[in-house]
């Protein structure tokens, strides 16, 4: 039987162990914190929408996000397929036309479809875009559902609060560590989002809201029990854990343009997450001898941590290739551009 380490328990090594323990191997999970899922994962949006992510990412991100709808809503059923809400102000309307242009899978909505969909904005937007066959989930939960059920399989092991092996004793080592393991790949940065958790009865929607703007795109996502999650700024540092004054005023005052009542809600959570990624904001897979890094999922962590995870498993146990395996049709431009920006 093949041993495989996986360092990290955030959603990408979680996603790997579950993927190799499935293909038959021995998995032994290493995560220094006391839990899973207590890094980036903790702090993200969990919306499954790949078709809204073509609005400013490359084609490949929305193929890899497609496989996620599947694997959240089937193989670990934790998310709501209820679609995704674009709205824009109505002096950004412009915005909202521009996001149209850049996607697709969408219904055009006027203001009495969209009341029927999302009654409390009822007459406060005369237009919106909806993408019906998109997902949310609550990170945390989601987190939580792939734990356990590695937790009840007989050969996968999870340790909290252990260091990573050196590799001795391992077929091969899965290194989930995200931006901690920045001295170990070659171009990768630290992109910094915040995030603020609001409580109030006073609104409901059952669906991701976006809210375009040239400068300050924001979304909210419905979390249950009068919770909603605000986020998320995109920062080019990697200074974690502070959350700015101006990022608070961003992300509530967009809170607000979507529903005045948000302006009275409890803020119960702020957080500050530093998210890796490459100089292109793709993904890869990255060897090394018997190390595969998966890295580099930017603001995409629930969306392509699944397909990081197949392919990690084709690499290692079916002797794909690297450099293209992520990316289909796409990958040999992807490989070339990447060896290019790496020397």
């Amino acid at each position: 039987m093949t041993r495989v380490a996986v360092v990290g328990a955030g959603v990408a090594g979680l996603c790997a162990a579950l993927a190799f323990a499935r293909a038959g191997a021995q998995v032994e999970v290493f995560e220094r914190a006391a839990g899973p899922g207590l890094g980036c994962s903790f702090l993200a949006g969990g919306m499954i929408a790949p078709w809204c992510e073509a609005e400013s990412a490359e084609p490949v991100v929305v193929e890899l996000g497609v496989e996620a709808l599947d694997y959240w809503t089937r193989e670990v059923p934790v998310a709501l397929r209820r679609g995704s809400l674009v709205l824009a102000p109505a002096r950004e309307r412009g915005e909202l036309a521009r996001f149209a242009r850049r996607t697709r899978e969408f219904e055009r909505l006027d203001a009495r479809r969209l009341a029927e969909l999302e009654p409390d904005l009822s007459g406060r937007f005369d237009e919106a875009l909806f993408f019906p066959q998109e997902a949310h989930l609550d990170p945390r939960e989601a987190v939580a559902a792939l734990a356990a059920r590695l937790e009840a399989m007989e050969n996968v092991a999870l340790r909290f609060g252990a260091e990573p092996p050196d590799g001795a004793g391992f077929d091969w080592t899965i290194d989930c560590r995200g931006f901690f393991a920045r001295e170990d790949v070659a171009g990768l940065r630290g992109v910094k989002g915040e995030m603020l958790v609001l409580f109030t009865r006073e609104v409901s929607l059952s669906r991701p809201v976006r809210m375009t703007h040239p400068r300050h795109p924001v979304y909210i996502v419905p979390r249950g029990d009068g919770r909603f999650m605000i986020g998320a700024t995109m920062i080019e540092n990697e200074e974690a854990g502070r959350v700015t004054a101006r990022a608070m005023m961003e992300l509530l005052g967009a809170a607000y343009t979507v529903h005045p009542a948000f302006a009275e809600a409890e803020v119960v959570e702020t957080g500050a997450g530093v998210r890796p990624a490459f100089s292109d904001n793709l993904p890869r897979v990255v060897r090394d001898g018997r190390a595969l890094f998966l890295n580099g999922l930017y603001r995409h962590g629930f969306l392509l941590a699944p397909a990081l995870a197949r392919a990690a498993v084709e690499v290692a146990l079916e002797g794909a290739d690297p450099r293209t395996v992520l990316l289909g049709a796409a990958g040999e431009t992807h490989a070339h551009r990447s060896e290019r920006q790496d020397a």
